[in-house]
């Protein structure tokens, strides 16, 4: 579904709610006093038309986004953490320096930003649409929007600032290229639709216009219902949305899965389709600059390769200029993990003909090195040869020493080996069974994985990769994806994990 869909669809229904209010099949007010339940007469008075459409369009928009967003909590907080990265390298690079380290610290609780600011969506989305607290929800929903246009406008102009740039060196601004913009998208609407950062920016700047109506216009909003009916929806509906925001990250993954690794996916040949139509992109256009008076000129690909003599030595290349792939390129054009040593595994984890687990842990929590030392005995050897021949070698034992070796070990989170505990059962059982188990990480070196295989005592065969993809493939830490023949058969949440005997049943016989 594009933007321009989503908003047709958003305006039809705010047109037919708001019709419904006029025609008094829905009851509504015109507020004069915010919050002051007047006498039945006042649901006979006339509505304000453009009123009554842009709260609804607004107030079902807000639903809608928000709702999007709640399916996948760890989708915003993981979309924060990416601004947070970002205006902390932004900053530390000015004399605003000492905002950088506020940065960091917020990213620790981006999952708690990200639920209440999901709550706060949906819930001033239904606040417009019930025009409850008028004046309030008016400031609310301004605030939110100017807040929103400030995150996409800053996304947008990103793509102004040449790698090795700061933003706030605005001399150093060139031409606009989305390659250099670090968060490429503002996560609007989650993983439901993906906005170019430009798309997303106008559409905040539009909701600007309503907002500010809004401001000024509080008092002619209409009212649904009476103050004691809006007051226990609008508390029942922030309980049960946190419920049900916190239920699709920490007791099981999103029951709607928007992202390119959902169950059913063809991994393997999705992957093969996309890496083709990268293949088939063509160089267009050529930036190049100046060695002496730096003027930068763009030409075609065509006349830099009929006239390479001419530029050499006189311009240098700054960038290429290609066409776009013929479909879109999803992460699964990122999957890739390898061994500690740098051998690929993602060919045998999706030309696999059979069923597979792949386990996926974005993150080792906790993990923290402590230095310790051990004593480590050695048996010492005496060697003698016979009869003068190199090849007649004779060892007898001489004695024990003993050493001190420091060594690294490595303090994992409790609950998160606890975790792991509730795994090994599953896994133990699929080896048996045959099927190839892989873990992939992300983050983390070989020593630490060694020391957190010793003290799961999973003994899997790992890989390591990007995390951020593995953050895509599934909302757990750990998660358990069974895969057969490239294709995702189902992934389940560590705290849903069935007995192997049930996933054996249902899929494996």
């Amino acid at each position: 579904m594009t933007l321009t869909t989503l908003l047709i669809r958003i305006g039809i229904a705010s047109v037919i709610l708001t019709l419904l209010m006029y025609f008094g099949i829905l009851k509504t007010r015109r507020v004069y006093n915010a919050d002051t339940l007047n006498t039945e007469n006042d649901f006979k008075r006339p509505m304000n038309l453009l009123m009554s459409l842009f709260q609804n369009f607004c107030g079902v928009l807000f639903l809608f986004s928000g709702w999007v967003k709640a399916v996948d909590p760890l989708g915003t907080a993981y979309k924060m953490e990416q601004y947070f990265a970002e205006f902390e390298s932004t900053f530390a690079a000015t004399w605003m320096n000492f905002l950088a380290p506020l940065f960091p610290f917020l990213s620790k609780y981006a999952i708690g930003f990200s639920v209440a600011m999901i709550v706060l969506e949906i819930i001033l989305g239904l606040m417009l649409i019930m025009g409850m607290r008028a004046k309030f929800t008016a400031w609310a929903f301004f605030l939110l929007v100017a807040f929103f246009t400030f995150l996409t406008g800053f996304t947008y102009l990103t793509g102004y600032v040449p790698n090795g740039g700061n933003f706030f060196d605005f001399g150093s601004w060139a031409e606009y290229d989305k390659n250099n913009m670090k968060v490429t998208d503002c996560g609007c609407f989650g993983d439901f639709i993906k906005l170019e950062p430009y798309t997303s920016f106008l559409k905040d700047v539009f909701l600007l216009i309503p907002a500010i109506f809004f401001l000024f216009r509080s008092k002619t909003m209409h009212q649904m219902f009476n103050k004691p009916a809006r007051a226990g929806i609008i508390g029942l509906s922030t309980v049960g949305l946190f419920v049900y925001c916190i239920s699709n990250f920490s007791w099981d993954i999103p029951h709607a899965d928007f992202r390119p690794f959902n169950v059913g996916k063809d991994v393997r040949t999705q992957k093969q389709i996309e890496q083709d139509a990268q293949g088939e992109v063509k160089i267009t256009d050529w930036k190049l600059k100046h060695n002496e008076n730096g003027q930068e000129i763009t030409i075609s690909n065509s006349e830099y390769l009929g006239n390479y003599k001419k530029y050499k030595g006189v311009y240098k290349v700054i960038d290429q200029i290609k066409s776009e792939p013929s479909i879109p390129i999803t992460k699964i054009s990122d999957f890739t993990i390898e061994d500690a040593d740098g051998n690929d595994l993602t060919d045998n984890i999706l030309q696999e003909s059979g069923p597979s687990l792949l386990i996926v842990n974005y993150k080792l929590k906790g993990g923290e090195a402590v230095e310790k030392t051990r004593i480590v005995r050695d048996s010492l050897w005496k060697v003698d040869t016979l009869d003068n021949n190199v090849e007649n070698i004779v060892k007898t034992f001489d004695r024990v020493v003993e050493r001190t070796e420091t060594y690294k070990d490595y303090i994992w989170d409790a609950g998160y080996l606890e975790k792991h505990k509730k795994l090994k059962p599953f896994t133990d059982a699929a080896k048996q069974k045959g099927l190839p188990v892989t873990m992939a990480i992300g983050g983390a070196d070989e020593m630490q994985i060694k020391d957190f295989n010793e003290d799961t005592g999973l003994n899997l065969k790992y890989g390591m990769a990007d995390d951020i993809l593995l953050k895509t493939i599934v909302r757990s830490n750990p998660g358990v994806v069974l895969m057969k023949d490239g294709k995702i058969i189902d992934k389940w949440h560590i705290s849903k994990l069935p007995d192997f005997n049930e996933v054996s049943k249902a899929y494996l016989n």
